[in-house]
């Protein structure tokens, strides 16, 4: 009976031992997950680092080209390709911080699977040492039976149930204080990365601060630049239209001198007084109006 009971502990032991480590080897389908996106990430991202590499060597290019020939069209050319340079960087810094994310959750994924399986092998060793201690019970008290088999018992059974506590306990111990170690290094992390985070925005406001002084200082130059080419616009058509004036002045001076008789001629018109005659009208509508009952106007 003894050794059919050590057969079927060494059995039981293996099993558990077989399963722990299968658990191990196991990954769970969020850790899977957190891997595809990441490896997924990574590829776009090394394909965007190649693009900005790109980008970057045509904007050399066209600065060099620009600089050489002094075109607009050249010279558009490398703005663009500075606009690109700008536009792909930018996107490779987002596809970096999705990188960083998704390795904070693989990082988290498998620390949650290798707390899983840090349990399940606690709950593996602490049923192998409990089949252990029930088949040693078992074989002890197939040799003590017959004495005290009813008192042996109970004090195996306490025994096994105090190192079974025990360990239990001492493993539950050695769990916590792994997970507050974890949770105080994923806190610190955390506190790393919010500092960085307000940084860059810190960095990003800065440089949205500059640009937005330089294109205000642009456009007040641009303003400046415009009103004095409308102020030379607007004497040079001054200027213009003077010298059209004097010379209009100067093309109808000749013509004035011609006719200087006919002025003094012009005397006999002031004989035109008969129209003077007309004022007995009034005294008409006077009498008018009187005959109504209205006053007269007066003189």
């Amino acid at each position: 009976m003894a050794k059919v009971a050590k057969k079927t502990a060494k059995r039981k032991a293996a099993s558990t031992k077989a399963s722990a480590s299968k658990a191990k080897v196991d990954v769970s389908p969020a850790t899977a997950r957190a891997q595809t996106s990441l490896d997924k990430l990574i590829k776009e991202l090394t394909a965007q680092a190649k693009k900005v590499a790109a980008a970057r060597k045509k904007a050399v290019a066209a600065k060099k080209k620009s600089a050489k020939s002094k075109k607009a069209v050249d010279k558009r050319a490398a703005k663009s390709a500075a606009a690109a340079v700008s536009k792909a960087a930018d996107k490779a810094k987002a596809l970096r911080a999705k990188v960083s994310t998704s390795k904070q959750n693989l990082a988290k994924a498998k620390k949650a699977e290798a707390a899983k399986a840090a349990q399940a092998a606690a709950k593996a060793k602490v049923d192998d040492l409990e089949a252990k201690l029930a088949a040693k019970s078992e074989a002890d008290l197939a040799k003590a039976m017959k004495a005290f088999q009813s008192k042996w018992e109970a004090k195996r059974k306490a025994a096994d149930k105090k190192k079974v506590s025990s360990l239990a306990k001492k493993l539950a111990s050695k769990l916590k204080a792994a997970e507050k170690k974890e949770k105080a290094k994923t806190k610190a992390a955390e506190k790393k990365a919010a500092v960085k985070a307000k940084a860059a925005e810190k960095k990003a406001a800065a440089k949205a601060k500059v640009a937005a002084k330089k294109a205000a200082a642009k456009a007040k130059a641009a303003e400046k630049k415009a009103a004095a080419k409308a102020k030379a616009a607007e004497k040079k058509a001054a200027a213009k239209a003077k010298a059209a004036a004097k010379k209009a002045k100067a093309k109808a001076k000749p013509k004035a001198k011609a006719k200087p008789k006919p002025k003094a001629k012009a005397k006999p018109k002031a004989k035109a007084k008969p129209k003077a005659k007309a004022k007995p009208k009034a005294k008409a509508s006077s009498a008018k109006s009187k005959k109504r009952g209205r006053p007269a106007k007066k003189k």
